[in-house]
């Protein structure tokens, strides 16, 4: 089906464009959420005519998507889940859980506008992007940890993928291996070798 698109729309075109998409796609949100209408010869002689204020309503809504976007762009949220010793979390971090965290701090988002492929899994820091308006995207980078103090830590850039435990064993692993495997000791293979070539 072809339709003319209202505004931009990602992956797909800009106001005003003609466009070629599936039916479905069509009818059920492209002309379902008014982003567009079918390119027929009256719709396309209705976009003419309305093409001037529908510019200008785009360039009103993308200035206060600008200030939007500088409350929130690079901002740092955090969310608290339990996870086991690997990291991996018992759940994930959806987009209802990134709009929870905006919420908290006083500022709404839609759910459209979270652009999250697919739910965190593990615990760490994730950057994501929000389009606040279809011109307008901001990163914004998400801490996912098990305490307020991990988080302060994963925001610092330590590594907190091994346990302090596991840390401490391995480093005095070492320390037994660098004893074991002393470097000035001699081996016994070396006077086997000074008895056969003095044969």
């Amino acid at each position: 089906m072809e339709v003319i698109l209202l505004e931009r729309v990602a992956k797909l075109g800009q106001m005003g464009e003609v466009v070629r998409v599936k039916d479905g796609f069509a009818r059920n949100f492209l002309l379902k959420r008014g982003k567009a209408l079918r390119a027929t010869a009256d719709n396309r002689s209705k976009f003419d005519g309305m093409k001037a204020d529908l510019e200008a309503r785009n360039l009103q809504a993308k200035g206060e998507a600008t200030k939007v976007a500088e409350k929130i762009d690079g901002r740092n949220v955090v969310v608290l889940r339990q996870a086991s010793e690997t990291g991996q979390l018992f759940g994930s971090v959806t987009v209802r859980d990134i709009i929870a965290s905006f919420e908290s701090d006083g500022l709404t988002i839609s759910r459209s506008q979270v652009l999250l492929d697919a739910p965190i899994k593990t615990i760490g820091k994730h950057t994501i992007a929000i389009a606040v308006h279809p011109e307008v995207e901001v990163g914004v980078s998400v801490t996912v940890a098990r305490s307020a103090d991990e988080a302060e830590r994963i925001n610092r850039g330590e590594d907190i993928s091994t346990r302090q435990e596991d840390q401490d064993a391995a480093a005095e692993a070492l320390a037994a291996a660098g004893e074991f495997f002393d470097p000035e000791a001699q081996h016994d293979d070396e006077p086997r070798e000074e008895a056969a070539s003095e044969k």
